[in-house]
């Protein structure tokens, strides 16, 4: 039995502060804005199985009970309980908070309390960051000069940054950093049409300042690439587009963090190895694919250098995303790591150190923990 010390849940955001019903609950399971099939839900997914073999036993219930006792059961204990009871059972010791999604949820230092006592620490999203800049900037020029102030301050309290440049524009950017000139005239522009229609911010050299702006704090840089809602365009989301980015940056001391990566995971394994700078995620991937989760993580592990693969849940919205990212990922590390010692590939003592790299010491590394 390989043990793993607590996890460094090195991406994931708030939990939902308010009882939910289950077409509310539902929601979280599936990266889909639209229903299920008729006649099924979304506990019709590996997903949803997952909270039903996990979950239930940390609510007093039997493994695999219908959706409607297991929300029952949710609704009786109340919402933080529920909460508190679920982040307990993770054996998640730290919490890196991305806060940059809306709704009424935790706060790091509320999901750290309700998870006994661990650490968390916030995590900035580049995107909502520009965006509260620009609400307040009357010009091109004093959103350029607002946003590298904004980012100088964030970066004074948090662990790192986040970009989700990939659904804003898609990977495949312009690798060096923008002219000034360019910036000011394409964030004019954005301002414009963000009075006028609320526009998102979409600019890719608007995106490219940004990253470059993320770059110079020197602070670890996450970025999204693979799956994700219906917002995003797959193909647009590989992380081979960020290669050119990737040697544009090496030897700045900035770490970039590729997330979920999945399906594009061998991509991404492929660009840590060649990459001193560059790291890989387990996060979102492993929750979505079930008992698949330990080929997945033994497809990461073909080239990423033990080193350089970070464990996290992507949890969002339910505590119970926290429980499924960590026991599929310790499920998955028993399956891969063991059959290796098992088959004489590594040791017994390498494969316990492996697994803690990936759990914890990995991401200690990067954000500078303690």
């Amino acid at each position: 039995m390989i043990e793993l010390p607590p996890l460094v849940d090195q991406h994931c955001h708030g939990v939902v502060r308010g009882d939910l019903g289950i077409a509310s609950f539902e929601t979280f399971l599936t990266e889909s804005d639209a229903p299920a099939a008729p006649g099924t839900t979304f506990f019709d997914t590996q997903t949803g199985f997952a909270v039903r073999r996990w979950c239930p036993p940390l609510l007093g219930l039997e493994p695999h009970c219908p959706p409607a006792h297991y929300l029952a059961r949710r609704r009786e204990l109340g919402a933080y309980e529920t909460a508190r009871l679920l982040l307990r059972g993770t054996g998640i010791g730290t919490y890196l908070v991305d806060t940059g999604l809306p709704g009424d949820l935790m706060t790091p230092e509320e999901l750290a309390a309700a998870g006994g006592g661990a650490e968390a620490h916030e995590i900035v999203r580049l995107e909502r960051l520009a965006e509260r800049v620009a609400d307040t900037s009357a010009g091109g020029e004093a959103y350029a000069s607002g946003v590298a102030e904004a980012v100088h301050e964030a970066a004074s309290t948090a662990l790192g940054f986040k970009s989700i440049a990939a659904y804003r524009h898609g990977l495949a950017l312009a690798p060096e950093p923008p002219d000034p000139a360019d910036v000011v005239r394409a964030a004019a522009a954005w301002l414009e049409a963000r009075h006028e229609h609320g526009s998102r911010l979409t600019d890719p050299v608007l995106i490219r300042h940004l990253l470059w702006t993320a770059v110079a704090t020197g602070l670890p840089l996450q970025l999204h690439t693979g799956f994700g809602d219906p917002d995003l365009r797959l193909d647009h989301a590989d992380p081979a587009l960020l290669t050119d980015f990737a040697r544009a940056t090496a030897g700045l001391g900035t770490d970039l963090v590729l997330l979920h990566c999945y399906p594009y995971h061998r991509q991404a394994a492929y660009l840590a190895n060649v990459f001193p700078h560059v790291h890989a995620d387990v996060g979102l991937a492993l929750t979505h694919v079930g008992p698949r989760a330990g080929a997945v993580l033994a497809e990461f592990l073909e080239l990423a250098p033990f080193g350089k693969l970070l464990f996290s849940t992507d949890a969002y919205g339910l505590p119970e995303l926290y429980v499924v990212g960590a026991e599929a990922f310790r499920t998955a590390v028993r399956e891969v790591l063991g059959g290796w010692v098992a088959d004489g590939a590594c040791s017994a003592a390498d494969a316990r150190r492996v697994a803690a790299l990936v759990a914890a010491d990995n991401a200690r590394r990067v954000y500078r923990l303690g």
